[in-house]
């Protein structure tokens, strides 16, 4: 009797290819694993649904609000409190609504803090991967000019770059600050990548004549995504409060744009923070609630991606 099977007819090679497509199917996506850590995980699930919700609501709502009218002065209106003549989270000392300049100062600012995180990560990662994978010459080149931007006043610089320009708004603001702000991810990124370039798989990489640019992007990125996501989570929830530092200094967003920040800065007079607090006191509550629950998605991302890479090297 002769078997006249499948994998009799098979050579090796198609053979451990069909095995290598049948974990692939069998291994659930990185998405799916996410997904699975966040329902695991009720503080983490209802963390994404406050961000999520939170953003879609000042990104949508304000397209139904007349900025210009709702910045305007109202003598009348002055200092009312909550829940009177119309307003929700009572007036400031113009007499423009609280909750109105929260929706769009929340837009503002956390616009802000999206355009930050996203340009300075990225510089940050590739700078990082970059300097790391080369070393020698190259390496100490680019730490020489991480070295002088450190040595620079952050805070003084940016401060001075605002006062110099003229008429700047949310994305001028954002660019200046991302000229700052990649700096922490790229000596974080570095020192990963430098025990990264140490292992088998680079030097593997290295000798069967692949492109350095694939072996960083391709290759040794993957293998510390966990680490870029929870430096990006946690910059994002760190970029919220950058504008709202600077505002409350009075050298953030014009005091005319709303912003987190702009309200905050409320609380310079000493009379705000005791009798009309409800002039700053929602921005800071927001800014404190959303910093904690992206803090908390990120673990759990992070647990995620840890979890996707150990399912991958099996």
């Amino acid at each position: 009797m002769v078997m006249n099977t499948k994998s009799t007819e098979m050579s090796p090679e198609e053979l451990a290819t069909l095995t290598e497509q049948a974990k692939q199917e069998a291994a659930p996506s990185a998405t799916k694993i996410l997904w699975q850590e966040i329902k695991a995980d009720r503080p983490a699930l209802i963390s994404l649904i406050i961000v999520v919700a939170a953003i879609l609501f000042v990104m949508i709502t304000p397209l139904f609000i007349n900025t210009s009218k709702m910045m305007s002065t109202d003598i009348l209106a002055y200092l009312t409190p909550p829940l009177h003549d119309h307003f929700l989270l009572g007036a400031d000392a113009n007499g423009r609504s609280i909750a109105m300049q929260l929706i769009v100062g929340s837009r503002n600012s956390i616009g802000i803090a999206i355009g930050l995180t996203i340009i300075s990560s990225t510089i940050g990662i590739a700078w990082g991967l970059i300097s790391g994978y080369f070393g020698g010459y190259v390496d100490w080149g680019m730490q020489r000019v991480y070295d002088f931007m450190m040595m620079l006043p952050m805070t003084m610089m940016i401060i001075v770059l605002v006062t110099i320009i003229d008429n700047y708004n949310s994305v001028t603001l954002t660019l200046i600050f991302s000229l700052f702000y990649w700096m922490g991810t790229s000596r974080l990124i570095r020192s990963r990548t430098l025990s990264e370039t140490k292992k088998d798989y680079v030097a593997a990489s290295i000798t069967s004549g692949t492109k350095p640019l694939k072996i960083i992007f391709r290759e040794i990125m993957p293998n510390i995504s966990s680490l870029i996501i929870v430096d990006t989570t946690l910059s994002f929830a760190e970029n919220i409060g950058v504008e709202t530092g600077l505002s409350y200094l009075g050298f953030g967003l014009p005091p005319q744009t709303p912003s987190l920040g702009t309200l905050i800065a409320n609380a310079n007079d000493p009379n705000n923070i005791t009798q009309y607090w409800w002039t700053w006191l929602p921005a800071a509550i927001e800014i404190i609630i959303l910093c904690l629950a992206i803090s908390y998605i990120g673990q759990v991302v992070s647990r995620a991606a840890n979890a996707s890479q150990r399912r991958a090297g099996k």
